[in-house]
């Protein structure tokens, strides 16, 4: 997942995170009483079933798994918690690769990539996962090497797949990466594993599941790029 060379064009990469919700009981009392009575306010079920959804709550969860497609090359490559701060061929995907380190290393493995990359593509990328990736590392104290989000109607910096399907919210009800991937004859994603099971792997520290599971979405979030790249996108790219 190296970057381009001078002289060459900046290769287009898409990528995708998994999150490990940290344990409720971690969380001070405070925080606990506000969180809940903002999810009351939605519903009773809401409250009740927080606790076990914290990964998908701003600054509650860590970053676990970071998966990367390169499109140009077609070549993988996933950043997985773990220890050795090395790159190493991925026996969970051949011909990938994958790097382990602690939290703090692999987003500082991340940024030193995506400073030299051009275009990133994703599935919800501009609601989730480039938030939590700026968000978490300004709370480790990482500074990120660009902004993930851009300019909302413009897919140069970031084309945020799900923005693409729904028309930036024209098409008021949205579908999975798994549906539109079906839809498009791109092989699913899902599996044995979905991102509810996330926190749990982690907690039993199957680290390399994880990132399997995240390069499986990073991989179909490519594929479905490519998928409508000489159709839809073209329109969205005169904005």
């Amino acid at each position: 997942m190296s970057a381009a060379p001078p002289g060459l064009r900046a290769p287009v990469v898409a990528f995708d995170i998994e999150v490990a919700g940290i344990a409720w009981e971690e969380v001070d009392e405070a925080t606990r009483h506000y969180l809940l009575e903002r999810a009351r306010r939605v519903s009773p079920e809401e409250a009740e079933g927080l606790p076990h959804r914290l990964a998908l709550v701003p600054g509650m969860g860590r970053v676990v798994a970071i998966g990367m497609w390169n499109l140009e090359k077609d070549q993988g490559a996933v950043l997985a918690h773990g220890s050795g701060c090395k790159w190493q061929a991925f026996d969970e995907m051949p011909g990938t690769k994958i790097f382990h380190g602690n939290e703090r290393e692999i987003l500082d493995e991340f940024w030193s990539l995506a400073r030299e990359w051009g275009t990133v593509v994703t599935y919800n990328g501009r609601g989730y996962d480039g938030p939590v990736l700026m968000i978490r590392s300004a709370m480790l104290g990482i500074a990120p090497t660009r902004n993930l989000l851009g300019y909302r109607y413009s897919i140069k910096d970031h084309c945020d797949l799900m923005e693409v399907m729904h028309f930036h919210g024209a098409q008021r009800r949205t579908f999975t990466l798994d549906y539109w991937c079906r839809r498009f004859g791109v092989e699913s994603p899902k599996g044995t594993m979905d991102g509810s099971q996330v926190a749990e792997k982690a907690r039993a520290g199957r680290y390399d599941e994880i990132a399997s599971y995240c390069l499986r979405d990073t991989r179909a979030t490519a594929d479905l790029f490519r998928r409508i790249q000489s159709t839809l996108i073209p329109l969205f790219a005169q904005s």
